[in-house]
């Protein structure tokens, strides 16, 4: 006897479908569930940056170093933390765009998040340019440089991934590949972005704020 997929994928609720979960198999996509686990194993990843972080912090006698007072987080650091904020409301509505079934809202909001990304991008490596030339701090400026950018690098390079990811989201979404119903790499990209926001938003209180 053969089984009728396509009467099985209307029975199928559509929230389910748009949400990533697979009634047919029990449980959540597989694809959705692989981006779970590596937001989960990223997560074990800068939770370790910041452990080396704090221990410094706590057994250096001075920390952070004096003559870093231009670690503020006025100007470029909040230009971009803004920035990286508004890029996850926008992520958002376009994942709540094609849960809804609208192609284009998709596609516009992922096209904004995309150029913010890339403008994220743009301010860190102008942070950098700065930091190391202006104000002759690099990697290689003890314990704290070498925090700093191992931290922050680390992130920029995540959010350059997640740029990639946005751009196949969008070239795809162009091509009309999503719908209602089967937007389940939408909905991964859309999980991988917010994280990165959110660990940006804790490196910037980290780093910057607190320090």
């Amino acid at each position: 006897m053969t089984v009728n997929t396509e009467a099985l994928d209307q029975q199928m609720p559509e929230e389910e479908i748009a949400s990533g979960h697979d009634a047919k198999r029990g449980g959540m996509d597989p694809a959705l569930l692989g981006m779970m686990l590596f937001i989960a194993s990223e997560v074990m990843f800068f939770a370790a940056l910041f452990a080396a972080y704090f221990n410094a912090r706590a057994t250096l006698p001075v920390f952070p170093p004096e003559g870093t007072e231009f670690l503020t987080p006025w100007g470029l650091p909040l230009i971009g933390t803004i920035i990286l904020i508004i890029s996850s409301f926008t992520m958002q509505w376009g994942t709540s765009r094609i849960r809804q079934g609208d192609r284009t809202g998709l596609n516009r909001a992922v096209a904004v998040t995309l150029v913010l990304g890339i403008i994220f991008l743009g301010i860190q490596a102008y942070d950098y340019y700065v930091l190391i030339t202006h104000d002759d701090f690099g990697i290689d400026s003890g314990v704290y440089g070498t925090l700093f950018y191992t931290m922050t690098g680390f992130h920029g390079a995540h959010v350059l991934g997640g740029v990639i990811g946005l751009a196949v989201i969008l070239s795809r979404g162009i091509a009309g590949q999503f719908t209602k119903q089967h937007h389940v790499a939408v909905e991964s990209v859309h999980y991988y972005w917010h994280f990165v926001d959110v660990v940006w938003i804790l490196l910037f209180l980290t780093i910057y704020v607190v320090k």
